[in-house]
């Protein structure tokens, strides 16, 4: 799936038996990261603790469809960080009933054609001001060039180390920073610009990184 979209996750028992009252838990990476657990009407939105921080608020079940044996849950706003495999787990029914389902989230991908601007979007979900926060842009590696530094923002426009191919063809969006928008603008694009772009904030509590692909054609 493509980042910052939604996606469910499939897990239900071919009895179709009815789990309201049951248990299901949903884990990432092996266990080592907490998903989704539902006890008998108890879970992680509606007071139960310990899930991790990274899917809090962003994961959810069907609560109509428990009752047809359906426990998937779906994930909102994908990162690349939520790509691993996950495991959803009914450890009091016997037999134990275990399943498995691996996720892939790539970057969203932009198309435009050479010569156009092209806006790579950028927001945080909080909607905080980061009028007084740190951004950087820059694209990925690729073959016979290193990383590119594409934009830097530094409480103010501070474009000290900005790639040469950038330089005068990127902006922000000031008015919008209020609104927690980092997006830029790349003006008369070339074919060059094409590749994997990312957003990143890295002196926020976790750390934010967002990523998008930019396609630029004839």
């Amino acid at each position: 799936v493509e980042e910052d979209s939604d996606v469910v996750l499939p897990c239900s028992l071919r009895t179709k038996e009815d789990i309201t009252s049951e248990l299901f838990v949903w884990r990432k990476d092996g266990g080592l990261k907490e998903v989704f657990l539902y006890v008998a009407g108890k879970h992680y939105n509606n007071g139960l603790v310990g899930q991790s921080e990274e899917f809090k608020g962003r994961v959810f079940h069907f609560q109509d469809e428990l009752k047809h044996g359906n426990a998937s849950i779906i994930i909102r706003n994908t990162k690349i960080s939520d790509s691993g495999v996950y495991r959803c787990d009914f450890p009091h029914l016997q037999p134990r009933q275990t399943f498995y389902i691996q996720l892939v989230v790539g970057p969203a991908v932009i198309n435009v054609g050479r010569g156009a601007d092209v806006v790579l979007p950028c927001s945080l979900s909080t909607k905080e001001d980061i009028t007084f926060k740190v951004f950087v842009w820059r694209k990925a590696p690729q073959e016979h060039e290193g990383q590119k530094e594409v934009f830097l923002y530094d409480k103010g426009i501070d474009n000290r180390g900005q790639s040469e191919e950038f330089k005068g063809r990127v902006s922000h969006f000031q008015d919008e920073l209020k609104h927690s928008n980092a997006s830029i603008t790349i003006r008369n694009t070339k074919i060059s610009d094409s590749g994997e772009y990312s957003c990143y904030f890295p002196r926020l509590q976790p750390r934010q990184t967002f990523y998008i692909k930019l396609v630029v054609g004839e």
